[in-house]
């Protein structure tokens, strides 16, 4: 039988506890499996502290192995729950899960593999679903579209920053040379790349008062580039947000330009949600028909 439209009353429960927020049973099974999640990457971290693991280390790994045991059934029970199992194993959530577990059992093979299960991290993103955090999704996809806006300019501007790096690195090449440590021009593009953002490591520096001179004229430089860049975004931020506003229009004096949370019109005091009733009753109808076909 097909799996959306048939479930025992076994898996109906396990399903609104594991993969529902919206009862008592799911936020609290949520809230502890994220209490798992960030103990088994403070487990982990305190493994890879050398000191530590000569002292400890017998005890750490087989709580590893406790928390590699009980994701192991946790990810089992979700397949059995899910209402559609072949997509939750394809989902991201659902491939995380499964990343989560299995270096552990990779270990016993490759032990160097070990320390990928950091990659158990990425599960603390089920936050989102327990602090109902995804009602800020509007404000994410508005810095989307902003960054998608910005990207041909800053597409441009990366790549003339390329050209840019490959001659210094190639000028610095030749005036400071392999004494210097410029041993190689793509070892000069490194440190182009390092002085122009501003990081800085100092592995290399130039020695000679002319190769000085180009360093200090390219952190100058890496300081326009930084300018560029979160001017280039903010303008397109700040062109989202202005447009986003024109959509919010007062039903009374029909005068747009308000805030996304604003319930009352700045210029008349007027209820901005008075016209948006019907339109709430639609979108909790379309979620309910949504659900269904989940």
């Amino acid at each position: 039988m097909n799996d959306t439209t048939e479930m025992n009353g076994l898996r109906q429960e396990l399903w609104r506890i594991i993969f529902g927020t919206d009862t008592r049973g799911g936020w609290t099974f949520d809230v502890v499996l994220l209490v798992v999640i960030v103990a088994s990457v403070a487990n982990l971290m305190l493994l890879s502290v050398g000191s530590i693991r000569e002292q400890i280390g017998g005890v750490l790994n087989q709580l590893e192995w406790v928390f590699t045991g009980l994701f192991t059934l946790e990810y089992v029970v979700r397949i059995y729950a899910a209402r559609r199992r072949l997509a939750y194993i394809r989902s991201f959530y659902g491939l995380v899960d499964l990343a989560s577990i299995l270096p552990m059992y990779a270990a016993l093979v490759f032990p160097s593999s070990h320390f990928f299960i950091a990659i158990r991290v990425l599960r603390i993103m089920r936050i989102f679903r327990v602090l109902k955090l995804v009602e800020y999704a509007n404000d994410l996809l508005l810095l989307q579209r902003s960054l998608k806006q910005a990207q041909r300019k800053l597409q441009i501007f990366l790549g003339a920053l390329a050209l840019f790096v490959t001659l210094l690195g190639a000028v610095m090449y030749v005036v400071e040379g392999p004494a210097s440590g410029f041993t190689s021009i793509p070892r000069s593009i490194y440190w182009a790349i390092v002085t122009i953002t501003t990081v800085g490591y100092g592995d290399i520096s130039p020695a000679t008062p002319i190769g000085q001179a180009i360093a200090g004229v390219a952190i100058l430089i890496g300081y326009s580039v930084l300018a560029v860049t979160t001017g280039v975004i903010t303008a397109e931020l700040t062109n989202e947000i202005r447009n986003n506003r024109q959509k919010i229009m007062c039903p009374h004096c029909e005068r747009s330009g308000h805030e996304g949370d604003a319930h009352y019109c700045k210029y008349c005091g007027g209820d901005l949600e008075e016209d948006s009733e019907d339109e709430d009753v639609e979108d909790e109808d379309q979620a309910a028909a949504r659900d269904k076909l989940d």
